[in-house]
């Protein structure tokens, strides 16, 4: 087999996003990230575990007529740090970065903690320092790994 024959033949598209260098097997978290569970019409198209020069195996997202908001791309920093971020416009790439970890993430995330002030009916949002391996709330320091936040998102 030629190495013509063993490339990654993914269609592009028109519009919208694609993230790129995930490590192997958090495509389908970051498809969790972003709400995206096939209900909502976009078109989606999901490589796992294809092959990488940098990483030897990467997964990647190409989602159709969407561009991620800030607070997105900060959530998917925390997930998948490694990963880059390309906007594509009339199928040509016209903005290409790589997502830095924030230091803390703000107002995308409910706070676990019941009892967490952020949870009562006052008018705080949230905030959670980024750790190495987790977020910690500011207001109860209750901690969320890394694997535990696509089920406390709350972006709209």
């Amino acid at each position: 087999m030629s190495d013509t024959d063993r490339e990654l033949r993914v269609s592009k598209i028109r519009n919208g996003t694609v993230i790129d260098h995930l490590a192997a097997g958090q495509a389908l978290n970051v498809l969790a990230l972003l709400g995206i569970d096939g209900s909502g019409g976009e078109s989606v198209s999901v490589g796992m575990n294809v092959p990488s020069d940098k990483l030897a195996k990467k997964d990647i997202v190409k989602v159709e007529d969407r561009e991620l908001s800030q607070s997105e791309v900060d959530v998917l920093a925390v997930i998948a740090p490694e990963a880059t971020i390309n906007i594509v416009r009339e199928y040509d790439v016209v903005e290409k970065k790589r997502i830095d970890r924030p230091e803390s993430v703000d107002g995308v995330l409910s706070c676990p903690n019941r009892n967490c002030i952020t949870n009562d009916d006052e008018p705080i949002r949230t905030r959670f320092a980024v750790l190495d391996d987790a977020l910690r709330c500011d207001y109860c320091g209750e901690i969320v790994r890394e694997d535990e936040v696509a089920t406390h998102l709350d972006v709209a």
